[in-house]
């Protein structure tokens, strides 16, 4: 014979007094689980939210990341006019060469410096990405030294504003315009004129080439086509692919918020140990006289690890309500590929939500398993007797 469920609900709320302090100390624990695991996320989201359908990327063999990566200028005019490759309306090849610049400007508020990517585009550049919009002022001119910079990035960096200027390597760039890339990992970078990024920074080739093509089987037969030229040594891979693989910054997120969770979870659990260690003191005729009417030790047992866990779920959804105001907030990290600031948001997805109530739970049911042991093994005479 099973104990309803109503009567654990009822016992905690009854003596609430004793549990309040167990729901909150539950509800910190989830909460930074939670926000911790939220970063990662967003961080994997921005990566995976960078791309358009059809887009290729274009590499040296070999390298991971477009930072580590050289193309020289005869391969990309090779690979401009290869079979497959779109052209505009004005019959010029889709395709853009890239060439990325790491460098140091500081924050706003004079709290410190960070590493910034200027990415260098061709003509084409903006027309492959229309995921990219632009917020406000223009586009930069070639030949003027001018800039535009992610507005999320902006709010982060001194001296960026539209129509600011700011030194990097001995040269005055000025801003003309804000963009905003659609929470993808464009958000995190300022974007200038490809050959003249070449020039001033004193770049012989590029880092990466865009292109897009003119169906899927055109993307097929051009990619066989580039990986077997071995005179070319090249590597081309769909775009969206690519950056849904740039997520090794994520890694340690998720293993310091799994670490500090695992580590306040030893509270937490000790805690509603506690708690309900007070709870079977409180209860002991109450459990005396269960037994009298017939409930076996494990249905006492259950009972008890059932109500441990309920109050500990309470805390878990009081945890992600706590957590639910940063969702969306904009910050930035270090990216472990190429060493530059990048900015993402929080994301607490559904899913999210289910792993921190998950999490709750298990703490709930290991901090009662014991007390719940005890509470079963209580002799019966004695029970009864108690005061």
């Amino acid at each position: 014979m099973a104990l309803p469920i109503k009567y654990n609900v009822r016992n905690v709320f009854i003596r609430w007094r004793s549990t309040i302090a167990t729901i909150v100390g539950v509800a910190l624990v989830v909460a930074v689980y939670v926000l911790v695991q939220a970063l990662a996320v967003g961080l994997e989201s921005s990566s995976a939210n960078t791309g358009a359908p059809g887009n290729l990327l274009v590499m040296r063999k070999g390298s991971t990341a477009e930072s580590s990566s050289q193309v020289k200028l005869d391969q990309l005019r090779t690979i401009q006019y290869l079979d497959g490759v779109a052209k505009d309306t004005e019959g010029k090849p889709l395709v853009s060469g890239d060439v990325l610049i790491l460098i140091n400007l500081p924050r706003r508020e004079n709290k410190g410096e960070a590493n910034i990517l200027i990415r260098g585009i061709g003509a084409n550049g903006i027309k492959l990405r229309p995921q990219v919009a632009l917020m406000g002022g223009r586009w930069f001119r070639p030949g003027l030294r001018e800039v535009a910079i992610s507005k999320r990035l902006s709010a982060r960096f001194a001296n960026t504003g539209i129509g600011e200027k700011f030194k990097t390597g001995g040269h005055e760039m000025t801003v003309v315009g804000q963009f905003d890339a659609g929470s993808s990992a464009f958000d995190s970078e300022i974007w200038m004129d490809g050959d003249e990024a070449r020039s001033i920074f004193d770049r012989e080739n590029y880092s990466s080439v865009l292109l897009t093509t003119t169906s899927d089987l055109a993307a097929t037969n051009l990619i066989n086509r580039i990986e077997k030229d071995k005179t070319l040594s090249l590597k081309i891979v769909p775009e969206i692919g690519f950056y849904k693989t740039q997520t090794k910054t994520a890694g340690p997120i998720k293993f310091m918020g799994a670490f500090l969770a695992t580590a306040m979870s030893i509270g937490a659990i000790f805690a509603a140990m506690n708690t309900m260690y007070a709870s079977v003191g409180a209860r002991t005729r109450e459990v005396g006289t269960l037994r009298v009417l017939g409930f076996r030790r494990r249905t006492i047992l259950v009972s008890f690890l059932l109500e441990g866990a309920f109050l500990a779920l309470v805390g878990g959804v009081l945890g992600c309500l706590l957590a639910m105001p940063m969702n969306g907030l904009a910050t930035g990290t270090l990216s472990f590929d190429n060493f530059s600031e990048v900015v993402f948001e929080f994301r607490i997805t559904p899913r999210l939500w289910m792993n921190g109530l998950l999490f709750s739970v298990i703490v709930g049911l290991i901090g009662s398993l014991l007390p719940a042991i005890r509470a079963a093994r209580l002799p019966v005479i004695a029970s009864l007797k108690s005061i």
